[in-house]
This record gives C-alpha cells, structure tokens and sequence, in this order.
C-alpha cells in the first residue's frame, strides 16, 4: 500500500504554532495589551491589528533608531500605538492618523488605560488631509514612520512620508504581501495596485534603501517593506 506523502512543514497549523510559541516567549501580552484587545473586539473593529510579534518589532525599532518623533498612519484601536509608545524616550511622542472618529475614541480609550495617551496625539480625518497639516505646521521631521491604513493610497503616504523625514529615519509599510497576491502584476484590486506602485517607488527611490520580506504567522501569509533614508 503506498505511503501517504508527508505534510508540508509549511502548513499553516505549524507556522502559527510556531508564531504563538514566539510570541508567547518573546513578545508576552499584559494585562493592558489585553485590555486593548478585548476593547477592540467588543467594539467590533476590524480584527487586523498587528500580531504582538510585530508589536514588539516595532517596539525595538524605535528603541534601536532612538526615535523621539513617531508618525503612525492608520491608529485603528490604538494596539501597535501602545507597542511603539512605550519605547519612547523622555519627551518622545507619536502623531497616529486616523479616519474613523469612533476608532479614534477607542484608541485613546486604551492608550489611556494604559498610562500613555500624554504620549500620542490622535487625529482625525482622512489622512491625506492630515499629512499636509503636519508638513505646514512643521510636525516633521519624524525619526520613525509606520504606514498600515488604507492600502490603496500607500503610493501617497510614501510620498509624504519622505517629505515628513531626515536622513536616517526609517519608514515601516505593512501588509505588503497580501496574503500572496501582490505578485498578480495585471491584478485590478486597488489594494493590490497601492502596494504593488509603493513597492516600486521604494525601489526607484534614490533617498531610500529598502527591504521586503514575507512573513507567516497568526496572520496567515503576510509581510512588511522597511526603508531607510539615506540622503
């Protein structure tokens, strides 16, 4: 009788094994991560915050870029705000944009729950609008930059972001996988265009040195661009 063919080491069941186990070891929750979470779900938001292993991710990169001016686009309820949040040094700050005025209050809801909304400045409005604002006002520049809202218009937030940074800032750009989609080059998704165009500017882009990579996980099949500003 012949032998069934071995199960894929790949199979999703493994990677988010694996995923948990990480995390669990590496990126542990809390009470007010939790806290956040739980707020998120009851309120019914979208379930797409980031994983705690990408949390904690961006946590140690604003300790390693010693960022003090953290720009975030996209706040959904608040929970990478926090991850980021505490690795500010004295007198450090976020300006997190978001569309949605409900989102909005929850976030500050669970950065308050967690001791650190004095940290974050939460606005709100189409982030397009809001970007400009800050470039006129002389937010900028930013030493960090984290871009995870509507994909469709990541060609458009890369823009601004090179205009909101210095040389040595580091601009984060999530979801660039699309659970593997980002490869339909003919693809009409605008989604999938967003990301596909943004991944391009950042490869033409003579200001930045990038970097793609793929990940899988809790989230399933996912990844994230990072850029350095290097002139």
């Amino acid at each position: 009788m012949p032998r069934k063919p071995a199960k894929p080491l790949w199979t999703s069941p493994l990677w988010t094994r694996i995923d948990r186990y990480f995390g669990e070891l590496l990126a542990p929750s809390d009470e007010k991560l939790d806290s956040a979470i739980k707020a998120n779900r009851k309120a019914r938001l979208p379930a797409i915050d980031v994983s705690p292993l990408l949390g904690k991710f961006l946590q140690i990169l604003v300790q390693i870029t010693k960022a003090k001016r953290v720009l975030e686009i996209g706040t959904l309820g608040g929970y990478s705000t926090i991850w980021m949040a505490r690795a500010l040094p004295r007198g450090g700050r976020i300006v997190s944009l978001e569309f949605c005025p409900r989102h909005a209050e929850i976030a500050r809801g669970n950065l308050r729950n967690a001791g650190l909304l004095n940290r974050v400045d939460i606005r709100v409005g189409p982030a397009l609008s809001s970007l400009p604002q800050l470039k006129s006002s002389g937010a900028g520049p930013f030493d960090f930059i984290f871009i995870d809202a509507d994909k469709v218009n990541n060609p458009k937030y890369l823009q601004w972001a090179l205009k909101l940074s210095r040389r040595g800032t580091v601009i984060v750009v999530d979801n660039v996988v699309r659970q593997g989609s980002v490869v339909k080059a003919k693809s009409s998704d605008p989604d999938i265009v967003g990301t596909r165009r943004c991944l391009e500017m950042m490869a033409a882009e003579p200001r930045l040195s990038a970097v793609a990579l793929q990940t899988v996980g809790v989230k399933g099949l996912d990844g994230f661009a990072m850029a350095l500003v290097i002139r």
